[in-house]
């Protein structure tokens, strides 16, 4: 099973703010915890969504672009690890022992969901 780890977007990442070097060797002791494990399949962060755009697409086909950056911050992403593991058990270890994305003391939220696999579509 694949399980998508996505990490919110903060005032700070969307501002660009690079996270402290303490906070990025944690995220790369995790992340070589979850390759030694063999069950990392990729993770990176997202640059803020001032780098990005949206494509609308309206009913009759049209299509509309939207440069970044985005005012909403509730549902933006900062970036994500992928894994595939056996069980929903098994992400959920894995995600309480995710890193704080902000640092110690400040608020954050990670999501976790499962991907769709072939044999969902059968």
């Amino acid at each position: 099973m694949r399980y998508m780890i996505l990490v919110k977007a903060t005032p700070e990442s969307e501002r660009g703010d690079m996270p402290p070097p303490e906070l990025l060797a944690e995220m790369g002791a995790y992340h070589a915890e979850l390759a030694r494990a063999g069950v990392l399949l990729d993770g990176a962060g997202l640059r803020a969504t001032a780098y990005g755009f949206r494509v609308a697409i309206a009913a009759d086909g049209a299509r509309t672009v939207a440069d970044g950056p985005f005012v909403e911050s509730q549902g933006l992403l900062a970036g994500y690890t992928l894994i595939q593991v056996r069980s929903r058990a098994e992400a959920l270890e894995w995600a309480r022992r995710y890193p704080n994305p902000r640092g110690p003391g400040l608020p954050a939220e990670i999501e976790v969901r499962p991907l769709f696999e072939e044999e969902d579509f059968a």
